[in-house]
């Protein structure tokens, strides 16, 4: 068994102790971490490697960043999101990890929308669909792991009608994230569970969490291939619960 886990850390170097904590806690095999916030050469490969994983980190200054993290070596890496070689923001790496071909996610905001930060976001979910398509071509078991920013359904987010005109539920960011589903790649937390009000992000203003007022916008995607493997998925609220959390908690899969 494979666990596949995803987590917007939020800064690694300010979440470092919980980062690690968990990974004693919940050893998952493979991890995609978004919003590190540092370059490569600042990253804490040391401390993370005395547990036993690999990273791979395509990382920026202050912000964006994402990394992988494994037990086995990673193979094959890319670095950035086909599609626009002139775009500089660390948002998207992607590897081989055994047989699975794993991507970590950290898809733009997208507010104030509409705007160009709106406009930069649903042009990024393109240029992702696209490559989806070329990954589906290669008919191998793959991962979109991440920060995907997008609630799918009102019943991901705790107050739709507050929420509805912001960047991570408007009508045109749910409709691309439904065209990477509808190519025939699975939404494994939606795959095994049909509860609604389930969430992975609370806000730190007005005890968000505290009151369970939250969103599900980190996601697993999982290719036809992985999803004849998925076993279980889930959300770890635990990493939340802790003094200075990040705002996101994880979110975790296993694959046979």
């Amino acid at each position: 068994m494979i666990k596949l886990a995803s987590w917007n850390v939020n800064s690694v170097k300010a979440r470092l102790g919980h980062l690690l904590d968990w990974l004693k806690a919940a050893s998952p095999d493979i991890v995609c971490l978004q919003e590190i916030k540092c370059t490569e050469a600042d990253f804490p490969r040391l401390e993370i490697k005395g547990l036993g994983y690999d990273a791979i980190v395509a990382g920026q200054k202050t912000y964006n960043g994402v990394a992988i993290l494994s037990r086995q070596p990673a193979k094959d890496a890319i670095a950035a999101l086909p599609g626009d070689g002139a775009d500089d923001q660390a948002r998207y790496i992607e590897a081989t990890i055994g047989d699975l071909r794993v991507a970590s996610v950290y898809l733009p905001n997208g507010n104030p929308a509409p705007g160009d930060k709106f406009d930069y976001k649903l042009a990024w979910m393109k240029r992702l669909e696209a490559h989806a398509r070329s990954l589906l071509d290669r008919e191998l078991p793959f991962a979109l792991a991440g920060d995907f920013n997008v609630a799918p359904a009102n019943d991901d987010v705790y107050d739709p009608a507050a929420w509805k005109d912001d960047a991570l539920c408007r009508p045109e960011s749910r409709s691309r994230f439904r065209a990477l589903l509808h190519l025939g790649i699975a939404d494994a937390f939606r795959a095994l569970h049909d509860e609604g009000q389930r969430y992975t992000y609370w806000d730190y203003m007005q005890q968000r969490f505290e009151t369970d007022h939250g969103l599900r916008i980190d996601h697993i995607l999982l290719s036809p291939q992985a999803t004849d493997r998925l076993r279980a998925c889930d959300i770890d609220k635990a990493p939340r619960m802790r003094d200075k959390p990040s705002d996101h908690t994880p979110i975790w899969c296993e694959l046979a």
